[in-house]
């Protein structure tokens, strides 16, 4: 391995940035490899591409024969780029995305073949599905499963395959991907949102929500990569001592780009700007090799999609510039892991963003309206948010220095505290002449002015106003973001759809005008979502005792997180939303409770071989260096040669201790894991892992991290910190 380990460093130092040459601007480059709008005109009928824009953004379904013409456009399309296959591209619950490729090409006879891709491979295929997790909604035996085309979502060109965005469903109906309750979500809260908005502005018929995601990410080196068993098998470093220097100096962030990294970063967005990703900013993060990749911000589904291909680019152009790319949430211990924020707003086809405040009271009473019940949505479902960015491996991230703790709390700002305290004190039932208009005039009217100079932003809050967004800052690096913008999209139209029946109340039974109805509910939510609304410091220990008594939730863990997946509130929430059913949901919960098994199984394993087949024969060969010194030492000083061996001595013995203490701990960690191993019900094999595999973790890296202090630096077996962190 120590062989292993210098090649690789060798290899590493040798490597020059690949030369990238860009010929045309990037707003020429932008969607060229897209089957879009302008595409669309030119390969389509008018008939065909209205179609495709009234399911885009109407619902409405595409008959047979017209997709029959959408595809014989799109295949002409393909072909005239030079593509050859097509594949459904969708995304299975393994956090990954999926697709199987077919020819165009098909044989007529006679020796003779032609080019075929009709309405129906567009629009549904069967693909062989039975090993994609399921949990529980199909036998094994079981494999069929249904792709069909959305077409909200543009097909691209990756390569000389097209790609087709698909739902996939099992062959009784349900849900098997993230992008079926996603769409489901979106549509809700359309609807929820543009009820809501008629009360302001009549003109307005859809609401789309929108996402800006922010992609964190590590630069190691190929050769460095395949040197760490570790991070091959699980994505993360299990063993290794930090370095003398890692981020302490801050010299990192926003430094200049290491030319590499560069050439990497701008090979990538050239692919991106084909495939019509919109990236714009790019730059260093907080530590060393690590690097974040933002986006202008998109519709929803489109924006997820954009990233879950982004993830699988980034892979494939790493290779092309000797680089692996770290998607893991905390690759490396005690410096700053990856998460994903996921910046979220609502906009309406009237071009207004529902959660930025206007220049007139009335425009900002629809900014608070719509403020203040995503506030109240999040303090109702703050337990089920906390269960969507639940993983293995962001449990390692979250309530570390670069991310939010694992209480969910929503930051807003002191200026906008004050205006909900404002509107608190507002007086109950009908505002005379003069409340209402100093109401609007001295606290709605000012929100703009407010936000003109807005607080600055708390890093520790989970869940953060931005100015006219807000942030969901818990999501992980490795996330699809469509679990989080599914459960946020649900809970927020849940909540206006109560809001709306409210007000409607008030204004019926109690002949409310509809301005007075809409300030009382508000000044309602604002009371009740109060205890979780925080503006102070998420990392303090005083907040945990706090959040505690407001009766916050803090799941420290996947699997006490994840119970709030299949609590009554979350079936019903999303029954009456139409988003999912039981069935669904439970599935779902199923698949991330052996997620979280199977994922702690493997890292037990690899360390458990790590420790005992690269360190502890290392540090025994080690040892027997010191030993021959020390009999050196006695034939030469006889008598006295414990005084001129002292040290020596004692690093042979704290060798064997660490040894000792290793050796007994992964002994004692196998055990546990095959108690786990025989437990059959998924949630309490979750917990056995977790509270009976997982702490031996720390326990024998300690050991193994204090090793390779001791041992000779060209016998350690693993590339250390300082190595897979600064070697550019």
């Amino acid at each position: 391995m120590a062989i292993l380990r210098f090649q690789a460093l060798k290899e590493t130092l040798n490597r020059k940035p690949v030369k990238i040459e860009e010929t045309d601007r990037r707003s020429e480059l932008f969607g060229r490899n897209v089957f879009n709008e302008t595409v669309m005109r030119q390969f389509l009928t008018k008939e065909a591409y209205q179609s495709v824009r009234d399911a885009s953004l109407k619902g409405t379904k595409i008959s047979r024969g017209v997709a029959d013409h959408i595809s014989t456009g799109m295949k002409e399309w393909a072909i005239s780029k030079g593509v050859t296959h097509y594949t459904h591209w969708f995304q299975p619950l393994t956090g990954a995305t999926a697709e199987k490729h077919d020819a165009f090409f098909e044989t007529i006879g006679d020796g003779l073949a032609i080019e075929k891709f009709g309405g129906t491979q567009l629009v549904q295929q069967e693909p062989d599905a039975s090993s994609f997790p399921h949990g529980g909604i199909r036998n094994t035996f079981e494999a069929r499963g249904y792709t069909a085309w959305d077409p909200t979502s543009p097909a691209f060109i990756y390569g000389t395959t097209l790609c087709i965005p698909t739902v996939y469903v099992s062959y009784t109906g349900e849900a098997l991907d993230y992008k079926t309750p996603l769409l489901r979500a979106l549509q809700a809260v359309d609807s929820a949102s543009t009820a809501v908005c008629k009360y302001f502005d009549k003109n307005v018929t859809k609401v789309i929500a929108t996402l800006g995601w922010e992609q964190e990410y590590f630069l190691i080196d190929s050769a460095l990569y395949a040197s760490r068993p570790d991070l091959q098998l699980s994505g993360r470093t299990l063993l290794g001592h930090s370095p003398a220097k890692g981020q302490q100096l801050d010299d990192h962030y926003f430094g200049s780009i290491p030319s590499r990294a560069l050439a990497y970063m701008r090979d990538l967005e050239i692919e991106c700007m084909l495939l019509g990703i919109p990236v714009k900013t790019r730059h260093n993060e907080v530590a060393p090799n690590q690097f974040e990749l933002a986006p202008i911000f998109e519709e929803a589904n489109l924006a997820v999609d954009h990233n879950s291909l982004l993830m699988d680019l980034m892979d494939k152009i790493g290779e092309r510039h000797n680089f692996k790319v770290l998607f893991h949430e905390k690759p490396f211990a005690g410096i700053n892991g990856s998460g994903k924020h996921n910046n979220w707003s609502l906009s309406t086809d009237t071009g207004t963003n529902l959660l930025s405040p206007g220049s007139t009271p009335m425009k900002n009473l629809q900014f608070l309206a719509f403020f203040v019940n995503t506030i109240k949505a999040v303090h109702d479902h703050e337990e089920l948010l906390r269960a969507t960015i639940a993983s293995a491996s962001n449990d390692h991230r979250l309530g570390a220095n670069e991310a939010p703790p694992a209480i969910i709390s929503a930051f807003i700002g002191s200026q906008l505290t004050d205006v909900l305290n404002e509107l608190e004190k507002v007086t109950d039932g009908k505002l005379s002449p003069q409340e209402k208009t100093d109401l609007k005039l001295n606290v709605v009217g000012k929100i703009p002015e407010i936000l003109l100079d807005n607080t600055d932003r708390n890093r520790t809050s989970s869940f953060a106003f931005t100015g006219n967004k807000f942030e969901f800052r818990a999501v992980g690096s490795t996330a699809n973001c469509a679990n989080a913008m599914t459960v946020l999209n649900t809970i927020v139209a849940k909540q206006l759809k109560d809001f709306k029946k409210s007000v409607d109340a008030l204004i019926k039974d109690k002949g409310m005008k509809k301005d007075d109805a809409i300030f009382n509910i508000l000044r309602d939510y604002i009371k009740k979502s109060k205890k979780i609304r925080f503006e102070g410091d998420g990392y303090a220990d005083a907040w945990q005792v706090e959040a505690e008594k407001r009766g916050l939730s803090n799941h420290k863990t996947t699997p006490q997180a994840l119970k709030a997946k299949v609590s009554k509130q979350t079936i019903d929430l999303y029954k009456e939303m139409k988003v999912m059913n039981k069935r669904e949901v439970e599935a779902r919960h199923e698949i991330e409770l052996e997620d979280y098994s199977m994922r702690i199984q493997i890292e037990g394993r690899i360390l458990g071989d790590i420790a005992r087949n690269h360190v502890i024969p290392t540090c025994i060969r080690y040892q027997n260096v010191l030993i021959e010194n020390v009999r050196g030492l006695k034939e030469i000083f006889e008598e006295n040669f414990k005084k001129h061996s002292k040290e020596q001595i004692g690093i042979i013995e704290a060798i064997s201790g660490h040894i000792e203490h290793i050796n007994a701990d992964v002994s004692k960690m196998i055990e546990a894991r095959k108690a786990a191993n025989k437990i059959e019900d998924a949630e309490k094999r979750a917990f056995a892992y977790c509270d009976n595999v997982k702490p031996f973790f720390e326990e024998i890296r300690y050991h193994c991290d204090k090793l390779e202090l001791l041992v000779d630096d060209e016998i350690w077996p693993l590339t250390k910190y300082r190595e897979l962190l600064f070697t550019r």
